[in-house]
């Protein structure tokens, strides 16, 4: 078992239609990538909706790595118009 880490989370537009809120903060003990957590969150919701990742105000991979007192953000994928 991991240590504990405390993250921030955030959901923008249509992610956060689909979580019902636009922010979270949970504890999780277990080291996990974006995307790992991304799946945490929407194992029950049966949704296969293309998300975009971003860590402390920065776009990153989905194998990016978080530790303790990180801000994620999900949001759909920006289209240009």
């Amino acid at each position: 078992m991991g240590k504990v880490m405390k993250l921030y989370i955030k959901y923008f537009a249509s992610v956060r239609d689909m979580m019902g809120k636009d922010s979270e903060v949970i504890d999780i003990d277990t080291n996990l990538t974006v995307f790992g957590l991304w799946e945490t969150l929407t194992l029950n919701l049966k949704s296969d909706m293309k998300v975009m990742f971003a860590v402390n105000h920065e776009y990153v991979g989905k194998d990016f790595k978080l530790k303790h007192g990180d801000e994620i953000a999900f949001f759909p994928p920006v289209t240009g118009g």
